[in-house]
């Protein structure tokens, strides 16, 4: 796809001008492919405010790198950053943005320590052009969301008492590779019983009860692109309580959905789903943001939290995950991937049922 990325380059070449910068170095690995294709564990791009880029990987990367970024000048070359900032001199750059979010001090002073050029940080302004996702990229997460819930309702059938939450975790990841996912998103987390009260519980080998409620979060990659979804089952009939505390964030999660629009502030719609939370006595046992934004990464701006700052716009896909966890006892999440869509409102991506699953 050059032209999409080229037209990325082009926005990107704008905020380089707006920052009175000559070129920027960008470093972290989902910009670079975001702007140019290539996934690589050691490449840059120098893209000047003015001009085409040049794209630098070492010789691992060279075939796919010309298969990806046909359009780009290619660097091949082992220290990448160092050797970018000094061709930047070269070409008549005296002022060269860097991305300080991710560049170590190491990593800078190496890079700035025969390249003769002044350094300002750029910001996390390539993270803000990819916050609005283009029809390519929904498709591929749309894509992402489907095989994780596919998964869900292929393992579904396999959960009972006696299986593990490791195996369980094990059965998803499989299912999802399976079903045509590049890999998991993230470490997949099941959790069973009391561990359901512990939000980012590692699967162990404890084996699912009776009277368990069961915890999966978990997410398919799929062409760099992460789905995260969070379903909470019952192991045979819950008790009063399960389903009061499922039937609580169920609730929230739903109001939540529905402050999901256009224009709507980050931390207001966090603040419609943790107030039915509140309401019901549960504020300390929420404290968690509400969501996050997904894409080339699995947690990336907007985030949906208390206190903060922004609004949603068309195109923008984001997580409505609260939760409640009742130390000792267990705990209750629900988690879909949404789309902001300029009609007003948001698109679900993943489809499987939010009413509580008895198995």
């Amino acid at each position: 796809m050059p032209q999409i990325h080229a037209a990325r380059r082009a926005r990107a070449r704008e905020m380089v001008r707006a920052l009175g910068a000559g070129a920027v170095l960008v470093t972290a690995r989902p910009n670079v492919r975001y702007l140019t294709g290539l996934a690589s564990t050691n490449a840059a791009l120098l893209l000047p405010a003015d001009g085409a880029g040049l794209l630098a990987t070492d010789s691992r990367y060279a075939l796919a790198a010309q298969r990806d970024a046909p359009d780009l000048e290619l660097l091949i070359e082992r220290f990448i950053e160092g050797k970018l900032a000094t061709e930047a001199a070269r070409r008549g750059v005296t002022v060269l943005a860097f991305e300080a979010q991710e560049m170590t001090v190491e990593r800078h002073a190496a890079m700035t320590r025969d390249a003769g050029v002044t350094t300002v940080p750029f910001g996390r302004k390539i993270e803000e052009l990819r916050m609005v996702k283009d029809a390519e990229e929904l498709e591929l997460l749309a894509t992402a969301c489907r095989l994780s819930s596919q998964a869900l309702a292929d393992v579904l059938p396999q959960i009972r008492p006696g299986l593990s939450e490791r195996t369980l975790a094990s059965l998803l990841d499989y299912r999802m590779t399976e079903l045509g996912a590049d890999g998991v998103a993230f470490d997949t987390i099941v959790a069973s019983g009391p561990n359901g009260a512990i939000p980012h519980h590692a699967p162990t080998d404890r084996p699912l009860r009776r009277g368990d409620l069961v915890t999966m979060d978990f997410g398919a990659l799929y062409q760099g692109y992460h789905a995260d979804m969070t379903r909470t089952v019952a192991v045979g009939e819950p008790a009063g309580w399960q389903r009061d505390v499922y039937e609580l964030v169920a609730e929230a999660q739903r109001t939540g959905i529905e402050a999901v629009e256009p224009g709507a502030e980050a931390g207001a719609v966090d603040a419609a789903a943790r107030e039915v939370i509140e309401a019901a006595g549960h504020a300390e046992h929420f404290q968690h943001g509400l969501g996050h934004g997904v894409g080339l990464e699995i947690h990336e701006a907007p985030m949906l939290g208390y206190g903060r700052t922004g609004k949603l716009a068309d195109r923008v896909p984001v997580t409505v995950e609260p939760g409640v966890y009742l130390p000792g006892k267990g705990g209750v999440r629900i988690e879909d991937v949404l789309v902001v869509t300029a009609g007003g409102g948001a698109r679900i991506l993943t489809s499987t049922t939010r009413e509580l699953l008895v198995l």
